[in-house]
């Protein structure tokens, strides 16, 4: 109860409350590796450095020093200083957790955070044995990694955090005790609890509960009822539940072997520890007083000492990978590790020479898995992460060897990209096969881009591995490369050029692989620049003291600098200026030449050269020919019967033959030449058009339907004003012409179908 006041009263601070999981973690790990006070606020301070505290995280050095560190100090939860040895070179980080400072210094020791020596070592003691990185201290044995060490990326830091407060919140037979009220069934009361200890969704608790339960860690079961329904879930804690001794048949079902302990011998009682901490997480027997209830109900027995338990053997999850290690280093600095419960508690048995492996857990076949398959599905989820567990204890994902089945495990079958891609096939045995695709698909663009660019194409493939070659050494090897489809696509295979020639490869020439003289010259500028700005200075400042000079000089270049950048920008401007007339120009261009083409094409009917395409006479012609086909259509559709083909096909011609009459005679009239009458025949072919076009519109004016819908708006005006007749007059008046225009265009577009169903008839004959 102390340790769990105290994470959350560190939790609740101000300064800390609100900040994502990944800090929140790192002021709970500053604060139980704190030393205990004895007055001075440097008694206080944690000594560590960035890669060690992401090691207790799950995530890397970078995330520490970018979104961890400066977030507790920019929040005032934190301060720390750089530790350096005699020569300046930095060796530490010493860290106050500022809560930890304002309770000792306000509060005294009734204060939550205001834990003892033994207390301190007991938190630190359970955070090693659920996320401890695991280290080998020089002439010491070697500390197991905790339980979460393997799981590392994304939400690592919010996985460890939920686990150490469910942890605190279990009772010594395993089971979490779960909030009351009412839960959304889709998380259920589980995921709502463990919402309410991290301050989050019960959507993404419900994810961060699958983890642990993935991770072996947490298991789920509904309470079996007399109906034989799904009862209220519970959740188990499972490293608790071994700890304690636990023998609960759902326990046993996950089939992850239970640590041996071994029980302290008398006397061995009063040290530090206040509690037993799993594995150390539990023991059943403390200071030799046997406890006769059963585990299930087991808090801490009344008389029992403080005093850890003595675990025969280890269970390293990751390889064990530092050669000393920084849990009680910041407690002294004697080198060795501090007085605290855990002092040789994790010395292998006499006769053990290898540290044993933790197993998987993997679900049992029993009659509930045949009847209810999808009873548990914790248990079938604990099982199926068993089968595709990896070495050094990583669970991995359902059906993950599925999706690696797919990938090549050889380099690509091309000889060249087999040569390019060469250096890097440690590398390519990483990828998945989607991932080998595209890199192997970038790879060989880039060779191809390399050939077209070199006097000898052949030698592409050959210089891009080259390439692979040095940016691996730069990297520091291929063990060291955390993302191989990012690293190969973004770094290993794209090109850096320094320079602006395009031949330029990190300062090396791609066709002579020797240093780029642009490159040189470049720099060979820059230092005659710099060497001019010094001479400069010191001329006009002599007699002034060297700070001074140096003050000027940095002045000077850095106004240099800002005037060649404004320089370097006003060129750029005017460059893609004229760029953007020069494609202007060009656009410009090339339409007066496609006008000329299309000026001097001949006519498309009657060939005619130089006649853009179509003369005036055919032009006038294909006018007078489509108004013939409008008018007649307008005859067609309200005289003839749409359903009689034969009788639209002889009313068709014989419409148009006394339609094309018509205008002949018209033009006749009229008088003029051939060329004034091919001229004249599209206008009257128009009005003729026009005029059909009002008979036909004043045909259907009478119809029927017309009729009804005037009739119908006559109606709806007199129903709103009774007394205004001219107003439904009007209203009928324009509903009747808009039903013809609606009848004339539907008629029309039923004669446009019927044409085309008698033209693919006449071909369909003609082919036959």
């Amino acid at each position: 109860m102390r340790l769990l006041a105290a994470v959350q009263a560190l939790l609740a601070d101000p300064s800390i409350t609100g900040l994502k999981d990944a800090p929140k973690l790192a002021a709970v790990v500053l604060y139980a590796k704190s030393r205990a006070p004895k007055g001075e606020r440097n008694d206080l301070l944690t000594s560590i450095w960035g890669a060690e505290l992401g090691r207790w995280m799950g995530v890397k050095e970078s995330t520490v020093h970018h979104k961890v560190l400066p977030v507790l100090r920019g929040s005032g939860a934190l301060r720390t200083r750089v530790v350096t040895d005699a020569k300046g070179h930095p060796t530490g980080l010493d860290c106050l957790v500022m809560p930890l400072w304002n309770a000792h210094r306000g509060g005294g020791a009734g204060h939550p955070l205001a834990l003892t020596k033994a207390e301190l070592a007991t938190l630190l003691r359970l955070i090693e044995a659920l996320f401890g990185p695991g280290w080998m201290p020089v002439g010491k044995e070697p500390t197991p990694p905790g339980l979460l060490a393997g799981r590392t990326g994304k939400g690592a830091a919010t996985d460890r955090l939920g686990l150490l407060l469910m942890v605190l919140n279990t009772r010594a037979s395993g089971w979490l005790q779960l909030c009351g009220g009412s839960v959304r069934k889709k998380e259920g009361r589980g995921a709502a609890t463990l919402a309410r200890l991290l301050g989050c969704s019960p959507s993404g608790a419900r994810k961060v509960l699958a983890r642990l339960a993935e991770a072996g860690v947490v298991a789920r079961q509904r309470k079996a009822t007399a109906m034989r329904m799904k009862g209220r879930g519970k959740v188990m804690l499972l490293p608790v539940a071994r700890a304690y001794g636990s023998t609960l048949a759902f326990v046993e079902a996950v089939r992850v072997p239970d640590p041996v302990l071994l029980a302290r011998p008398d006397g061995a009682c009063g040290d530090h520890a206040p509690a037993a901490v799993a594995g150390a997480l539990g023991t059943t027997e403390i200071c030799g007083t046997e406890t006769t209830g059963e585990a299930g109900n087991q808090e801490r027995p009344d008389g029992a000492k403080l005093h850890a338990v003595h675990a025969p053997v280890v269970t390293p999850v990751v390889p064990l990978q530092l050669p000393c290690g920084f849990s009680g280093e910041g407690r002294g600095g004697e080198g060795r590790r501090p007085e605290r419960v855990c002092v040789r508690e994790d010395q292998a048995a006499e006769g053990e020479a290898t540290v044993a492996e933790s197993a998987p857990p993997a679900a049992e076949d029993g009659p509930l898995r045949g009847e209810k398959p999808n009873e548990f599905p914790a248990d079938e989820r604990c099982g199926q992460r068993a089968a595709g567990a990896v070495a050094g204890g990583r669970p991995q994902a359902v059906g993950w060897e599925k999706g690696q089945q797919q990938r090549r495990a050889d380099l690509p079958a091309d000889l060249g990209l087999r040569v390019a891609l060469g250096p890097a096939s440690g590398l390519w045995e990483r990828l998945s096969g989607w991932q080998q695709d595209q890199v192997a698909a970038a790879a060989k663009a880039e060779v191809r881009r390399l050939a077209g660019m070199l006097e000898q194409p052949e030698t592409a493939a050959r210089l891009l591995a080259d390439r692979l070659t040095d940016r691996l050494e730069e990297t520091g090897g291929e063990a060291l490369v955390g993302s191989a489809f990012g690293w190969l696509i973004r770094r290993g295979i794209v090109q850096r050029p320094v320079c602006a020639d395009v031949r330029c490869d990190d300062g090396i020439r791609l066709d002579t692989r020797e240093d780029c003289p642009s490159c040189a010259s470049v720099i060979a500028d820059r230092r005659a620049v710099r060497a001019r700005i010094r001479m400069e200075t010191a001329a006009d400042l002599a007699g002034v003291g060297t700070a001074e000079l140096r003050a000027a000089y940095e002045r000077r270049l850095r106004t240099h600098t800002v005037v060649e950048a404004e320089r370097a920008q006003v060129r750029h401007a005017r460059a893609a200026a004229a760029a953007q007339e020069r494609q202007v120009a060009v656009a410009r261009r090339r339409e007066r030449e496609q006008e000329r083409a299309r000026q001097s094409a001949p006519c498309a009917d009657c060939g005619l050269l130089e006649a853009a395409g179509l003369c005036p006479a055919c032009s006038y012609s294909r006018r007078t020919n489509l108004l013939v086909e409008e008018a007649v259509d307008l005859v067609i559709a309200v005289r003839a019967d749409l359903d009689d083909l034969q009788q639209v096909s002889e009313l068709t011609a014989r419409c148009e033959a006394d339609t094309r009459a018509l205008i002949d005679e018209v033009c006749r009239r009229r008088g003029g030449d051939a060329a004034w009458t091919a001229y004249a025949a599209p206008e009257v072919a128009e009005q003729v058009r026009d005029e059909r076009r009002m008979a036909a519109v004043r045909r259907l004016m009478a119809s029927e339907d017309a009729d009804a819908e005037a009739d119908a708006a006559y109606e709806a005006a007199l129903r709103q004003r009774p007394r205004d007749l001219r107003a439904a007059e009007a209203a009928a008046a324009g509903a009747r012409r808009r039903t013809a225009d609606y009848l004339l265009c539907t008629q029309l577009g039923q004669l446009k179908v019927l044409r085309a169903r008698l033209a693919a008839s006449r071909s369909h004959r003609w082919a036959a």
